[in-house]
């Protein structure tokens, strides 16, 4: 047991002590990535929802496009369970799987271009390659920089043709490969950006009117990845769009998966967990695989044996909630609360170490400046995610949306008035 002294930290116990110097090039690395998804070896849970997806995959396989919408808050794991169905698909259904991300892409032409390169660059290696390189003619390029590989670099009015017949090109392209592949997985990550203009809307529903009345075989399944709101703006732009999709909603794990993931994840190099210290992981990873893999790997880097004990957890729990913070919390608060009054506002929430709160009893700390903007106040927290209503509470209750963002307020909040006092 290492020995040094404790501070309270909410209503657990926080390490402070003589830590030993560890060589931390010594030990194997993380098996925790956050920012990343989750590693194919340490995915759990979401077996309905796989299932489901399945089911459409192997319908459309028979003929039938498929388009699903995997809807999920941020953080919950979309990404991660995308990038397992792919690799899943490839087994299960011998079909050709592309996971693309599109955050960085600005318009149809560049969705288009990337689709087809990420198909190049998914087949390059395969026997069969020959017969789609032809479909593409001069327009791809090798490239060698990090290992050979491909790239499709069309111009503009390619890409224009690509765009308005983008339907054939596709059907084309799996016509060549009919005696290899059973059908077609498009995996459409990071839609945020395309969701703000009715153009990704309309061309979507151009698309799949077109399969609908041309093509009577067409093993194509589409799956678009984005948050509640994705959907809504979809919608807006393009009311009947939305009855094309089959909607699969990806949850918060349950404590059962989230213990699972740490077990697996921990005893993939050689580390146990007592059961207080997972009962205390649990509680702040709230079932958000982000939360997951930033407490785990905080975790992993502070413990210095085979073995996380409660003070290790705790500890861990510490340094991620500053990491969290940092990457989640403190770019929405400085972007949308500038002013001096709802910083005291969020400031007098977090020193009650209130998990949940009641706005009324909140407003009797308040002065009649805080009280005028308190309303909106709690609404810019609402749209900006750091705070929900709390439908098990009276009228008026409110709590964080997870442990972790209580934690940094609470402790933001606490070190900002015990400076003040000192100061005083």
């Amino acid at each position: 047991m290492k020995s040094g002294k404790y501070r309270e930290i909410g209503s657990h116990k926080t390490y402070r002590g003589e830590e030993s110097i560890h060589d931390y090039t010594m030990k194997e690395p993380s098996p925790f990535t956050p920012g990343n998804p989750v590693p194919l070896e340490l995915f759990v849970g979401r077996e309905p929802q796989i299932e489901e997806i399945f089911r459409y995959i192997q319908r459309s396989a028979k003929g039938k496009q498929e388009n699903i919408f995997l809807i999920g808050d941020r953080g919950i794991g979309k990404s991660s369970l995308g990038g397992y169905i792919r690799q899943l698909a490839v087994v299960r259904e011998n079909v050709l799987a592309i996971h693309i991300h599109l955050g960085m892409v600005q318009g149809i032409n560049d969705v288009v271009i990337k689709i087809f390169d990420s198909l190049l660059k998914e087949t390059y290696k395969e026997t069969y390659f020959g017969r789609i390189k032809d479909f593409f003619g001069k327009y791809i390029k090798e490239v060698g920089l990090f290992g050979v590989s491909v790239a499709f670099s069309p111009p503009k009015d390619i890409g224009d043709s690509l765009k308005l017949n983008f339907a054939e090109a596709l059907m084309n392209t799996l016509e060549k490969l009919k005696d290899e592949k059973t059908g077609l997985l498009l995996i459409l990550d990071d839609i945020n950006g395309l969701t703000k203009t009715d153009e990704f809307a309309n061309w979507y529903k151009s698309l799949v009117d077109h399969v609908a009345t041309h093509h009577k075989d067409c093993p194509i399944t589409i799956i678009l990845i984005g948050l509640p709101e994705n959907r809504d703006a979809l919608a807006e732009h393009q009311e009947s769009l939305m009855r094309i999709f089959r909607i699969i909603h990806v949850e918060k794990l349950s404590d059962t998966e989230v213990n699972l993931f740490f077990k697996k994840a921990f005893d993939s190099v050689h580390i146990s967990i007592d059961d207080d210290a997972m009962r205390v992981m649990l509680r702040y990873s709230s079932g958000l695989p982000l939360l997951m893999h930033e407490i785990g790997d905080s975790i992993y880097w502070k413990n210095s044996d085979d073995r996380i004990e409660l003070h290790d957890a705790v500890l861990g729990i510490e340094a991620a909630t500053n990491i969290i913070g940092e990457k989640y919390i403190s770019p929405k608060i400085s972007r949308s609360i500038r002013s001096q009054r709802y910083k005291s506002i969020l400031s007098k929430i977090g020193e009650k170490w209130a998990y949940r709160f009641d706005k009324s009893q909140i407003e009797k700390d308040l002065n009649v400046e805080e009280r005028k903007v308190f309303n909106n106040f709690l609404r810019t927290m609402r749209e900006k995610g750091i705070i929900i209503q709390d439908i098990d509470g009276k009228l008026g209750s409110y709590k964080f949306v997870n442990e972790m963002y209580f934690l940094y307020i609470a402790i933001s909040s606490s070190e900002r008035a015990a400076k003040a006092g000192v100061k005083k």
